[in-house]
């Protein structure tokens, strides 16, 4: 934390992590390689003002500094913070403080503020320009809107209650800025893992999550659970493995999309999310690049002439998919033309286009588990006794699985592990989960590719074991050493 003087402190209880402008000036001898975190509560942040070289020499040093250089030059101009807060000021018209004053005043510490009618207003704002103190104004002429955001230092909180308020923020917002550094763990790396505990079927279960961990800090990763709420602390990190079914309309991709931007190792990278989440566009990236697929339609419309092209062309049964579906979510298999205009009707609510797929009957779903273009696992999952799907969801009642087979992926017929690799090679280099028909007759199709596969104990880990989550933080070892 850096301070225009060491005095700027005294209110606060006494910390080693606290220096002035000039001694952060004078450290140049920081190992390139040292992870460095930077909290700017200098004053003067225009132009040429300590404050403003404060975050722009972290910047050049490498070091992960709130606010960044980017904010401060936004901040400066009123067209540019108001631009970039427009899907916030219907929020803010939507207010209803009490009393009638016109005009508001309030203060935004790390992401959260003393009036708990604004709470949601105040995050927002810090999570568009991170800042370790805002200050915001709203002016009243018919409706709430904004006036004005700017830094403030340390120097000028002043106000008892305020003080404390930040104090008890930063101690949330980053609990190493108070620990004693004989009590943690020296870490090379630190990482957010994100995850959900209310999910109903996450892609890894909680001693999977563990197994991450422990594997994380053999490699000296410090790897962190952190859940939605914690997006204004994603800058603390050096990188992000999502272990949350993600979606683009979703705060998983958002998490993705704000991990990019900082510079961190975020698996998956929300380029990969969105190919993979889409099944129309995965379908069509698959086709053009003569991925071995079943046959595949795009429909758009439910009259029975078009449909009856489509039964024409695919053949009877056939699978009907929204585009964004998972875990075999928002998917039917029409035998006739009756459930297939029932299922196109069901499903057009939803999206304008519908993949329609033959359907290849088999025992089994090949997955493939691919990290940075090399096959990593490999399972097979049986369909549900007397289903066709390899998870069948009745209404109110945990959804049924079929079996599985966890096996080394020299085992693998080649023809699948080729098919798996060409396909993700179209997606990336993240981490992805293959999945892959192989009729009795021999023939290989890719059904889709998803990001963010399923990491299960004693399931996909049943034949590497440890090994698995090892590998898969190696990876990440790897990319924070080469930035």
């Amino acid at each position: 934390m850096v301070v225009d003087d060491l005095d700027d402190w005294a209110p606060y209880f006494p910390s080693r992590e606290v220096i002035s402008f000039d001694q952060y000036l004078a450290k140049t001898d920081i190992p390139a390689e040292q992870t460095v975190r930077i909290l700017n509560f200098c004053r003067n942040k225009r132009a040429l003002g300590r404050g403003y070289y404060c975050s722009l020499l972290a910047e050049a040093r490498g070091h992960k500094v709130i606010p960044n250089i980017s904010v401060l030059n936004d901040l400066r101009r009123k067209k540019l913070y108001t631009l970039k807060l427009e899907d916030v000021a219907k929020s803010i018209a939507k207010l209803k403080p009490a009393g009638d004053a016109s005009q508001i005043t309030f203060r935004v510490f790390l992401g959260e503020c003393l009036q708990p009618e604004l709470a949601d207003l105040a995050k927002s704002i810090f999570e568009r320009f991170a800042a370790p103190v805002l200050e915001v104004t709203l002016e009243k002429d018919g409706q709430w809107t904004l006036d004005k955001v700017h830094t403030l230092s340390l120097k000028e909180i002043t106000d008892e209650a305020e003080q404390e308020f930040l104090a008890n923020t930063l101690e949330k917002f980053s609990n190493r800025l108070w620990r004693k550094p004989k009590t943690r763990k020296h870490y090379r790396y630190d990482v957010a893992m994100l995850v959900n505990a209310e999910e109903t079927m996450p892609p890894s279960d909680k001693k999977a999550l563990s197994n991450f961990i422990k594997a994380a800090d053999k490699l000296g990763i410090n790897l962190e659970l952190i859940g939605k709420k914690d997006y204004v602390r994603l800058a603390e990190y050096d990188g992000l493995f999502i272990r949350e079914t993600t979606s683009i309309d979703h705060h998983t991709y958002r998490f993705a999309k704000k991990a990019e931007a900082e510079g961190m190792v975020v698996i998956d990278d929300p380029t990969s999310i969105l190919r993979c989440t889409n099944k129309v566009y995965l379908a069509d990236l698959l086709r053009a690049n003569k991925v071995p697929t079943p046959k595949t339609l795009l429909l758009s419309r439910t009259d029975r002439e078009s449909l009856q092209d489509a039964i024409d062309y695919l053949g009877l049964p056939m699978v009907l998919k929204i585009p964004d579906g998972a875990f075999s979510r928002g998917m039917y298999k029409a035998n006739n033309m009756e459930e297939l205009v029932d299922a196109m009707k069901k499903l057009s609510k939803t999206s304008a286009l519908v993949l329609a797929q033959e359907f290849l009957y088999t025992e089994y779903d090949w997955r493939i588990g691919v990290l940075n273009n090399k096959p990593l696992y490999a399972c097979r999952y049986f369909m549900v006794k007397g289903h066709w799907q390899i998870y069948r969801h009745d209404d109110g009642k945990k959804a049924a699985t079929g079996g599985f087979e966890t096996m080394p992926t020299y085992e693998v017929p080649q023809a699948v592990l080729e098919a798996s690799l060409k396909a993700c090679r179209l997606i990336g280099d993240g981490f992805y989960g293959v999945d892959v028909k192989q009729t009795k007759d021999g023939r290989v199709a890719v059904i889709e590719v998803n990001d963010n596969p399923s990491i299960d104990s004693s399931v996909e880990d049943k034949f590497l074991g440890q090994a698995l989550y090892y590998e898969v933080m190696a990876e990440f070892l790897r990319r924070l050493e080469s930035q």
